[in-house]
């Protein structure tokens, strides 16, 4: 009965290390907006960040989601993915929510040649995180971000 099942294939989304250093307060507020059209490295992202103490405020899959979750929740900083459903990328959206409202982005992706590192530059990345990443680089590099922004416990 076996035989006739199709061959699945493993597909690396994301590694995990062990937890050590990335559950729990870090001395960091922050209220974070997660852009990634990959429903199950979004889901991984969104439980890593919550349990290093941090609010993740909405996981948005293409650009226009995440302009308009951007401008209506206001989030301290944003991860975002370059790849994203529909025609608008996410440089695009980083420029847009930096010129609008003012949000720094993190870039969490495969794609960081120089030209889209370029193209990224007017909205003042926080960082880049090459994919794949250990979950544990995605916290620390967020808790980077909210540092490199002046966010702490004590702020709102």
């Amino acid at each position: 009965i076996l035989q006739f099942l199709p061959a699945l294939r493993p597909r690396l989304v994301f590694s995990r290390d062990d937890d050590s250093g990335t559950s729990g307060s870090s001395g960091l507020s922050g209220r974070i907006l997660i852009v990634e059209d990959d429903y199950l490295a979004s889901g991984e992202m969104e439980a890593e960040l919550t349990a290093a103490g941090l609010e993740v405020i909405g996981v948005a899959t293409s650009a226009k989601e995440a302009i308009s979750l951007a401008t209506a929740e206001r989030p301290h900083l944003v991860v975002m993915d370059i790849r994203l459903e529909g025609s608008v990328d996410g440089v695009e959206a980083a420029i847009e929510i930096f010129n609008s409202c003012g949000i720094r982005s993190l870039f969490a992706s495969a794609h960081h040649d120089p030209e889209t590192r370029r193209r990224a530059a007017q909205c003042l990345p926080l960082g880049w995180l090459a994919k794949p990443y250990m979950m544990s680089a995605l916290v620390e590099a967020v808790q980077a971000g909210l540092r490199e922004l002046g966010r702490s416990s004590d702020e709102s």
